[in-house]
């Protein structure tokens, strides 16, 4: 008896299991993205409330590019001027004057250039020399901030086959001369700190290194979170008379009560929002405390060109929506709040920390109050 029960068991099974369509079967963990079913006031944003400075964008091929199409949805979105970090693009002179000789003389006022170094020669006996000769030509010629990408700090080795850490006193000059010209300096160091944890089920960046595995660190390749951050650090204090910006919000956005911590000890850092506005959403009472707390050392950045990825941006300031959705969901796999920022904090982050910081911003472009 139990072996026929065992059998007509079996068969209800499997009858069960033929009802279950394929696809629900064979769906992997990536794939489910259920549309909510929450019902709630939503005001999707396509354009900016006040006019914008995008303070963390990369125009690689600035020299020879048609720059009409740019500004034309630069204007859908109220962005009345982006700072191009990426003026050198791979790190020639001519790069650099290609790009500014097409801003001039095509459209003056929507855009910054910043200039770039190279740390790989940093071997060169004459390296600091004429690294700080360059900063000066580049600012005289018209660049007008020095941007350090992530790599320079993680990944550029010297001759020897070492790392280059980011606070190498041979930079030290660089770092002055910027505060002697008055540009910024916007730095980014790292990674978002879990690309270093294991790739297990107590990742919370599991899907995007699941879907990425390029972000992955690993310590055989690359030094700790933390020792690349307190480099970081480091040269923020030995520098008090230049101006930092902290990419992507120095990658505290999870952490804001550290990062507040950071504000305070560093006066001289400021920073902002690029590719971390999924961990402003996530915790909206939190972020417009610290937004309003920090008002006045908050910058808006994006870093990559999606035109309609802004809105996501506009929504999270602007809006007291609630749980909508990011638009990666493997970079966030949870939903969005908006944080109802007040007006004037707005136009802190949209413009006037930027015109405070960054020389040169067309002042007309914005409006006086």
């Amino acid at each position: 008896m139990k072996e026929l029960y065992s059998i007509k068991m079996a068969i209800v099974l499997l009858a069960i299991m033929a009802s279950i369509p394929s696809f629900a079967q064979n769906m992997e963990f990536e794939d489910y993205n259920p549309p909510s079913t929450l019902v709630v006031p939503e005001h999707p944003i396509t354009k900016a409330k006040y006019p914008f400075i995008d303070v963390h964008n990369h125009q690689f091929n600035m020299p020879t590019q048609d720059l009409s199409k740019l500004v034309a949805d630069m204007d859908s979105l109220n962005l009345k001027v982006m700072i191009n970090l990426s003026g050198r693009g791979r790190g020639s002179d001519a790069h650099l004057k290609g790009s500014l000789d097409n801003v001039h003389k095509n459209y003056p006022s929507r855009f910054i250039v910043f200039t770039n170094i190279n740390l790989k020669t940093i071997d060169d006996p004459n390296w600091t020399e004429n690294t700080v000769k360059q900063i000066e030509a580049d600012v005289k010629l018209g660049a007008n901030g020095l941007k350090i990408y992530k790599s320079q700090g993680m990944d550029n080795k010297d001759s020897k086959g070492n790392r280059v850490h980011i606070n190498n006193p041979r930079i030290d000059a660089v770092w002055e001369k910027c505060g002697e010209l008055g540009i910024p300096v916007l730095i980014h160091a790292a990674d978002p700190k879990p690309f270093w944890g294991s790739h297990d089920a107590n990742n919370e960046r599991w899907l995007e290194l699941e879907l990425r595995p390029g972000r992955k660190r690993y310590a055989t390749e690359t030094p700790s979170w933390e020792t690349i951050i307190a480099e970081q650090h480091s040269i923020f204090a030995k520098h008090p008379n230049t101006t930092f910006i902290n990419a992507h919000l120095g990658w505290y956005a999870n952490d804001l009560a550290t990062l507040a911590t950071l504000m305070d000890k560093f006066p001289n850092m400021y920073a902002e929002i690029g590719a971390v506005i999924a961990e402003l959403g996530r915790q909206p009472r939190a972020a417009k405390a610290f937004l309003t707390e920090y008002q006045n050392r908050i910058m808006f950045g994006k870093d990559s060109w999606k035109p309609k990825e802004y809105y996501t941006y506009f929504r999270v300031l602007e809006t007291a929506d609630e749980y909508f959705p990011y638009y990666k969901k493997y970079h966030a796999y949870w939903k969005m709040y908006g944080l109802d920022l007040d007006d004037e904090v707005l136009r802190k982050i949209y413009y006037k920390n930027a015109l405070q910081v960054i020389p040169n911003i067309d002042k007309s472009l914005f409006p006086t109050d």
